[in-house]
């Protein structure tokens, strides 16, 4: 069985895919959640909780940006139902050293997530097959200002192309868009990693996406999600590319550093139960 590559230290952000078999599949699709984003955050604090409960009762009580995601559980479902012979996915990324430490604890050999574990998602028994931190485009170990100094010293492009996988959608004056507009997309992007990174960029980076970056192109669709009082809300999958109307090096390469940065934080609302699972498009696997 695979196992998460073990670095000589710990990264700032982490980026983890897990692969699941369920053990039993026997459940109504009625009893199963439409939406497992909750579940996996749940199970994200459980495993932090098991080493570092201090830091999973604070990232439980704590305010403002997260400094985690988590997906909801990937894998085909007919009807609703789970495959017996099906493998499912769960993503989990970190944004600061004591959580991305402690997720890639939790991966180590006899731990709560490593290879051959049995963990429960909304009551549903799974066994973890695999647990990676690298060699596969939705996974990732990085350092803020690596991140940063692979885009400011290079050639900044033109174009980025976003890969959105989970709906997307934005908090803007007190109402949620489920659109990717430019601002939305870098303005949610720059707070975040203003929030973690020892390496601050310009808040003018949200400014120049708003009146600087045009969509070139896109191929996107709806779907709603489920949130608190059974109530419904809709974001947006699919790609985007966004072009600059007027070119600048400099803050290019910001806006290309904060895409990449997109694997590890997310995009919008609700990252930590589900939404906003994105990451620059063509990409390198990490």
């Amino acid at each position: 069985m695979n196992v998460a590559f073990m670095p000589l230290r710990t990264m700032d952000l982490i980026s983890l895919l897990l692969t699941l078999r369920p053990l039993t599949t026997d459940r109504a699709a009625q009893s199963l959640p439409t939406w497992w984003g909750r579940a996996a955050h749940a199970l994200l604090l459980q495993a932090i909780g098991r080493d570092a409960p201090d830091l999973a009762t604070a990232l439980h009580q704590g305010s403002g940006p997260r400094p985690f995601t988590a997906s909801t559980l990937m894998g085909r479902m007919a009807e609703g139902k789970l495959d017996s012979d099906g493998v499912y996915r769960l993503r989990f990324t970190g944004l600061t050293q004591p959580v991305s430490g402690a997720l890639l604890a939790a991966t180590a050999e006899g731990a709560s997530l490593a290879a051959g574990a049995r963990l429960e998602l909304d009551y549903q028994p799974f066994r973890v097959e695999t647990a990676h931190a690298d060699g596969h485009v939705w996974t990732g170990q990085d350092s803020y200002t690596e991140l940063a100094a692979a885009s400011l010293a290079g050639d900044a492009p033109r174009r980025l192309d976003m890969l959105l996988v989970s709906p997307t959608s934005f908090r803007s004056a007190g109402r949620h868009v489920p659109l990717p507009l430019p601002e939305l997309v870098f303005g949610s992007l720059l707070e975040r990693w203003n929030a973690f990174s020892p390496v601050a960029f310009p808040s003018e980076a949200k400014r120049y996406a708003a009146e600087c970056l045009g969509v070139a192109r896109y191929r996107l669709r709806s779907r709603p999600v489920p949130v608190k009082g059974d109530a419904w809300r809709p974001g947006a999958l699919g790609q985007i590319t966004y072009v600059a109307l007027t070119y600048d090096r400099y803050w290019m390469a910001v806006l290309q550093t904060l895409a990449r940065f997109a694997l590890y934080s997310g995009i919008g609302a609700g990252t930590a139960s589900g939404q906003g699972q994105a990451r620059l498009s063509g990409e390198r696997a990490a």
